[in-house]
């Protein structure tokens, strides 16, 4: 909705305060400058960016449509999940949580909370390292050093896409420029046409300046920006589960490791104590 409504605003904005200024809209249609940059930054989009980034762009245009996907609620699910499974890990021992990591897609702990549940990075997080836990790994700084660096992984696979991102928005304005420069050759070739046509053909070769500077600072920074706040924002799901986790490992009671976990949140999406509570508290006995 932000990506729909900020292009409204862009365009009518630029577009429209031009035609106010007594501008020609028609002089703007210059398709083949379009194609020049556009065409070329997609090329170079290609060449720069690895396999596995250019598999992500669908998804990416996705992310950007909709935006961070986890809202406050879900932040009050995972908290309410982690509560269950420490609780239950803490009451009944790590024998009663084995068929629940071994086979997540069928444990009802995990299931009573499906957002935490269709999230198949975030289940398989927690369940290596309840694993671990179950095998016997006990030190907590070895356990939160391998945390840290599986996290550093994931934030790095995601950060080869806001890079992808920027060097298109960088390269943008370059060329445009292109686009200007064939112009003028092309101008330079009716040198000896009226001054009328001449600057018809000299104001289409300065279309392509402008439109790549506006496709860069319009749309493509704002939306690697908006792709890094997105990811960033995301980020704290994992970090919530982190330090969850490393505050059970070190033998908090299950309530001090959802309240560890709680704190890692961004004060906007951060549920409340009193809204954890009531969450855990409405949680069936069979959870």
């Amino acid at each position: 909705m932000r990506l729909i409504v900020g292009t409204i605003i862009v365009f009518v904005c630029v577009l429209g305060s031009y035609a106010a200024m007594g501008g020609k809209l028609g002089v703007l249609w210059q398709p083949f400058e379009y194609v020049i940059i556009l065409g070329a930054a997609i090329g170079a989009f290609i060449i720069g960016s690895p396999g596995p980034v250019l598999k992500a762009v669908p998804a990416m245009f996705g992310t950007l449509m909709k935006g961070a996907k986890y809202k406050q609620e879900c932040y009050v699910e995972l908290l309410a999940m982690q509560f269950a499974l420490y609780k239950l890990a803490r009451q009944k021992g790590m024998t009663a949580i084995e068929p629940h990591i071994e086979n997540p897609s069928e444990s009802t702990l995990f299931n009573a909370f499906p957002t935490f549940a269709a999230n198949h990075h975030a289940v398989e997080f927690v369940c290596d390292y309840m694993r671990m836990l179950a095998m016997g790994a006990d030190n907590v700084h070895q356990i939160e050093a391998l945390m840290d660096e599986e996290l550093e992984t994931h934030h790095q696979e995601q950060e080869r896409i806001v890079s992808a991102m920027q060097s298109l928005a960088d390269g943008t304005p370059a060329l445009g420029i292109v686009a200007a420069v064939l112009g003028v050759i092309k101008t330079m070739g009716s040198i000896s046409e009226p001054p009328e046509v001449l600057g018809g053909l000299i104001g289409g070769a300065l279309v392509g300046t402008f439109f790549g500077v506006f496709i860069a600072y319009g749309f493509f920074a704002p939306m690697t920006a908006s792709l890094k706040g997105t990811f960033e924002a995301e980020s704290k799901y994992y970090l919530s589960l982190k330090a969850g986790l490393l505050a059970h490992i070190s033998g908090q009671p299950p309530v001090m490791s959802v309240e560890f976990a709680r704190k890692a949140l961004f004060s906007e999406v951060r549920p409340t104590f009193s809204e954890v509570e009531a969450a855990t508290a409405a949680l069936p006995a069979t959870v």
